[in-house]
Parts: C-alpha cells; sequence; structure tokens
C-alpha cells in the first residue's frame, strides 16, 4: 500500500495493542505508528551498523502524505550514506540552545576580569541592550546580514559611533566564542562600519578656552566643563564625580579603579581654581554624587553641549560679527588641549602622562609599576600652573 490521506485515515489500533508500525509498500523504511487514543505519526526508520534508529516526522494531521514521504526519503538517503540524521537532529536541538544571549553572558563572566571597568560596563551595555533583537538567535544562524541590518539600526537610533563601538563588541564576542569552538567564523567580519573614524587632533585654542569658561553656566554642567578643562580628566570621571573621593583640606581628587577608564586608581592635585568651583557645590543627604540628579550621575551631555555652543556662538557674533563661526569640538578635545599645553608651559611629558593616568610613552616599563603619588609634587604644580593660566585667560574668572 502506497500511503495517501484516504488508506492513512483508515488505518486502525489492532485489538489489545497498544502501538503498531505500518510501513509503506513503495518506500522501505517509511511507516506509520498507530498508538492508543488515536494519535497517528510518520516515521522513517533505518539502521546504522547494527543499531536500528527511528525518526518522527510529524503526525498526519499536520504534515501531508507527499511531504512526510519527501522527509522520510532524506531521512533514508542520509543514512544509506553512513550518516546518523537522528543523531544530527540531537546536535542540531543543541546548537539552537546556544543562542547569541546565552554565550554573551557567558562571555560577560569571563570578561568582567580580563576588561577595564568603564570598557566592561561600554561591552555589556551593548551586548545586552544594542544587540537584544538577536539575542534568541542560535549563535551559528547569525548571518553577516543580520549583523548589517542592526547595525543601521542602531546607527539611526543612536548615532553612527554608537554603532561603530556596538560592532566592535559584537566582533570580540565572536572571536571568542570561535576560540571556544563554539563556531568557525565571525559574522561582523565583512561588515561596514557606520562611520569612518580618524584619530582627533583638535587641540582648543586660548579664544575657545576663554570663550567655553566664561560661557560655560552656573548650573551642573557649567562646573563640569570648568573642572574638566583644570583637571585634564575623562567626562564620565568628572560627570560622576562624589564627595568620598575628594579630601578637600589636602586638595586631593582620589579616583577609585572601578572609575577609571584603565582600571588603576588615580590621585589628581586640586588647583586652587578647582578648589574654589568644588567647595561651592551643593552637598545634597545621602547623596554622594556632586552632579547629576536621583540615583545617578549627571546625564543629558548632548543637549547641554548644544546649549553651550549656542551661548559660545552668541558671543563670537557679538563681538565679530553675524558671520563668524564656532569651530566644531567635542569635550575630549580639553583634555587633549591641556596636555598639549602643558608641555607649552615646561611640564614634562611623563608628568602630563601621571595627571593623565596614562601608563604608557614615558611612565611604561618600570616606571610604570611605580606608586600613583610619585609624581604627586610634579602634578600639583603643573595643574596649579595652567589653573593660573586659566585664570588670565578668562580675566580672573
Amino acid at each position: 500500500m502506497r500511503f495517501n490521506k484516504i488508506n492513512v485515515a483508515r488505518l486502525a489500533l489492532p485489538e489489545g495493542k497498544n502501538e503498531v508500525l505500518v510501513f509503506d509498500e513503495t518506500l522501505s523504511g517509511f511507516g506509520v505508528r498507530l498508538r492508543a487514543g488515536g494519535k497517528k505519526t510518520w516515521i522513517a526508520q533505518y539502521r546504522i551498523g547494527s543499531k536500528q534508529r527511528r525518526m518522527t516526522l510529524g503526525t498526519i494531521e499536520a504534515v501531508d502524505p507527499d511531504e512526510a514521504r519527501k522527509r522520510a526519503r532524506s531521512v533514508i538517503s542520509k543514512a544509506q550514506l553512513g550518516l546518523d540524521p537522528q543523531t544530527e537532529k540531537v546536535e542540531a536541538r543543541a546548537q539552537a540552545a546556544i543562542t547569541l544571549e546565552s554565550v554573551a553572558e557567558n562571555y560577560l563572566l569571563r570578561a568582567a576580569n580580563k576588561l577595564a571597568p568603564r570598557t566592561f560596563a561600554e561591552t555589556e551595555r551593548h551586548l545586552r541592550k544594542h544587540w537584544s533583537p538577536l539575542s534568541e538567535l542560535p549563535i551559528q544562524r547569525v548571518r553577516r546580514a543580520d549583523v548589517s541590518a542592526r547595525l543601521a539600526e542602531i546607527a539611526g537610533s543612536n548615532g553612527p559611533f554608537a554603532a561603530n563601538r556596538a560592532r566592535a563588541s559584537l566582533s570580540a564576542l565572536f572571536s571568542w566564542a570561535i576560540g571556544e569552538g563554539l563556531l568557525d567564523s565571525n559574522p561582523v567580519v565583512g561588515t561596514n562600519k557606520a562611520i569612518d573614524e580618524t584619530p582627533r587632533d583638535r587641540v582648543l585654542t586660548d579664544d575657545e578656552l576663554s570663550l567655553m569658561w566664561r560661557h560655560a553656566g552656573d548650573l551642573n554642567y557649567g562646573a563640569i566643563i570648568r573642572l574638566l578643562i583644570l583637571t585634564g580628566q575623562r567626562r564620565e570621571e568628572v560627570g560622576g564625580l562624589r564627595w568620598s573621593e575628594l579630601r578637600l583640606p589636602d586638595g586631593i581628587w582620589s579616583i577609585s579603579a572601578e572609575r577609571t577608564k584603565n582600571g588603576k586608581p588615580h590621585d589628581v592635585p586640586l588647583s586652587t581654581l578647582a578648589l574654589d568651583i568644588l567647595q561651592i557645590q551643593y552637598k545634597r543627604e545621602e547623596r554622594d554624587l556632586l552632579f547629576g540628579a536621583r540615583d545617578g550621575a549627571f546625564q543629558g551631555w548632548s543637549k547641554a553641549k548644544e546649549a553651550l555652543d549656542r551661548r559660545m556662538l552668541v558671543a563670537m557674533q557679538n563681538a565679530h560679527g553675524e558671520k563668524a563661526k564656532l569651530k566644531p569640538w567635542r569635550l575630549h578635545d580639553i583634555r587633549r588641549t591641556m596636555a598639549t599645553r602643558l608641555g607649552d608651559l615646561g611640564v614634562f611629558p611623563h608628568v602630563v602622562e601621571a595627571i593623565l593616568n596614562h601608563i604608557s610613552g614615558h611612565r611604561a616599563g618600570v616606571a610604570g609599576i611605580y606608586n600613583r603619588a610619585i609624581y604627586a609634587p610634579e602634578k600639583r604644580a603643573a595643574l596649579q600652573k595652567w589653573a593660573d593660566h586659566i585664570a588670565a585667560l578668562s580675566g580672573g574668572r
């Protein structure tokens, strides 16, 4: 009997039997399993060596006879070639359980102790937030097209630089997964960056620093901008500044390893001008953070900078006419500017690197293992000299 909808529907379980197999006469190994209760299931039966295997192909209600026959023929053909379809099915299920999300969790557990705190936080954010739409995909089924399409979405919602960072985080995860034997290729390789990035070398002029200082404002952002100028530290370090990090009587700001990009604790001597700014900040009860609102550090960087840019542009146009233009700049340019101008003021490179918390260049090797206070007097003198320079530019304000 060749199976079709009519004759399969007529098949019945003999009285006294709980299960019986009925096979198609035109395709060896293709059959129907009848069970008590009326359930009928397509099967493919084959032999691998001395062992007999049986593979379920679906119920007769869900799969029509022609499709079931096609599936059975594929299973039996593989078996004749020495392959085991049942083992392949088990392996496929196991691989399907290894999703991008599960691999990302394992990767983050191992990366937590290897990456600098800030780098780890950014990596975690990218993998859990930006790549969440692909999280349930088996990692072996993530294709380059999937990655590329998601990168375009990230660039549209968060900007091209965020897309580039998310791309780098995902690529690092896949490289790790290859090393773990979970897959053989990295689907991020060959995708396009949202924007080509080139190292910035923008150094602000004295006029720009003066304009920035004078129009920074009197709220949180104004204090942050002036502290960025005076200390040369990173945006997140100043925006997340805590009262517990400050020793104002000693003129020291101690940043813990958890808050620095390189994971190294860092002491910043505070100039008299920086101390003036810190001492007038309002200390809120049960809140360690100086800046920001609620439970978090300062937020709203983009809007605050746009407002500052507008104020600076108005001041320029008032002074030089409506054709005056403000040259584009970023907050990180302040840090680069201070490093460059300290050199102009006669500060030695190793002292500049100590101020910036760089363990490279002059501080690499043996010098890099010295106690973080080794250049404390030199750092203090350099930052005071810089503060005096800024005070002169801003008219003593």
